[in-house]
């Protein structure tokens, strides 16, 4: 819609370019003065054509919003002087009273207005634990903001704003499922405090799971971008050519440059029904930790003399760890097992196992093919939920 927009205005000013040339022309043949055609010219308006980036945040821009938040922590502060033993010895054991000081922590990130009722949608991390939500509009309307359900696995959250009769602006949300590597993204919000940011760049690639990220207490699958993503965007939408929601600017990473990633769209529309009722998400797990095994990878580790363990050379996902009194446990999995299959589906790594489970239901049974030392075990495993941490 942005690029056919831009592909009109192109032309237009063809159009009245040719039209001046024509001008120009009649001038000449009928022996007509330089000055008339000049004047007729001039009064030939020549708008210069508005890029798609401009469209599309013209689009969605009002429906951005900036959100502070206020958290009070208490702590105690260690007194150097009186924690020393010579002077403890006059005080007695127990010294001075102690008094708990109370900090203010103030915060910052992005949002975006999802529906007329004031639910806006925005990370779980910017008002995890915040006493206090201001939402701030781009007009300028400032509103407080009650936060309605969040979800730390996936780091969504919806925060509610009453605007009483004032209209309010919607974004439009797209459909991360036809995004593909090289579309165009463009990221809106708020980084570093700077109001009404925008940063241009593309889709470098899909599905980048938040362990390889750095996110293992994530359960994700990012949109990868090289649009510029900075503290304080946060939340904030990233968007397609046509000005529609694809994803929410979520994380970067420090140790990189260019490199940011967004929560797409689609997982934020499967649960946010759930967060502004005020439900909690459920979670299936198993409780183990995991690793991707490769023949190369086996290969190397039994080549090693002090290798602590030998492994199968077969594809699969090894269990590192199996957590106590969890699903795993009871199912008899043990560190060192190598599973190949759920339900005959081949498991080939870490990644396709943990969405393999995300993907099923709190309760579900999963059968799993071992692979353990020579033999090949059959196991089953109940799924159970996972503990918010909310």
């Amino acid at each position: 819609m942005a690029v056919m927009a831009w592909w009109h205005s192109w032309q237009k000013l063809v159009v009245r370019l040719m039209a001046i040339a024509l001008v120009a022309c009649v001038a000449l043949v009928t022996g007509q003065s330089a000055a008339m055609a000049q004047s007729v010219a001039e009064e030939v308006t020549v708008p210069v054509p508005r890029s798609f980036v401009a469209l599309a945040v013209e689009q969605v821009g009002d429906a951005v919003v900036r959100i502070d938040t206020e958290t009070t922590v208490v702590r105690e502060t260690p007194d150097l002087f009186f924690d020393d033993p010579f002077f403890r010895g006059f005080m007695g054991p127990n010294g001075f009273p102690r008094y708990p000081q109370e900090e203010l922590l103030r915060g910052q990130g992005s949002g975006f207005i999802i529906s007329a009722a004031g639910d806006i949608l925005t990370n779980s991390h910017v008002v995890d634990g915040a006493d206090r939500v201001t939402v701030t509009l781009k007009d300028g309307r400032s509103y407080e903001g009650i936060v309605e359900g969040q979800d730390s696995v996936t780091d969504l959250a919806v925060v509610k704003i009453e605007a009483d009769d004032a209209s309010l602006p919607v974004a439009t949300l797209g459909n991360s499922d036809a995004v593909k590597v090289g579309d165009w993204a463009i990221a809106v919000g708020n980084p570093l405090g700077l109001d009404n940011t925008v940063t241009l760049g593309i889709v470098s690639t899909l599905k980048r799971s938040s362990a390889s990220v750095g996110i293992p207490d994530k359960r994700l699958d990012f949109i990868q971008t090289d649009a510029a993503i900075n503290p304080g965007n946060s939340g904030g939408p990233l968007l397609n050519q046509n000005g529609e929601v694809i994803g929410i600017n979520t994380a970067i990473r420090a140790d990189a440059m260019g490199i940011g990633f967004a929560i797409p769209i689609n997982k934020a529309k499967e649960i946010k029904d759930q967060l502004v009722a005020g439900e909690s998400i459920a979670h299936p797990y198993l409780g183990v930790q995991i690793a991707t095994l490769t023949p190369d990878i086996a290969r190397r580790n039994n080549e090693d003399p002090n290798a602590g363990v030998l492994l199968p050379e077969v594809s699969g996902v090894l269990v590192i760890r199996v957590v106590p009194n969890t699903p795993a446990a009871e199912a008899g999995l043990r560190r060192g097992d190598v599973v190949l299959e759920i339900d005959g589906e081949a498991i080939a790594s870490a990644d396709v196992l943990q969405r393999r489970v995300e993907d099923s239901r709190v309760g579900q049974t999963l059968r799993l093919k071992v692979r353990r030392g020579n033999q090949l075990e059959q196991l089953t495993v109940t799924t159970a939920e996972l503990a918010s941490s909310d």
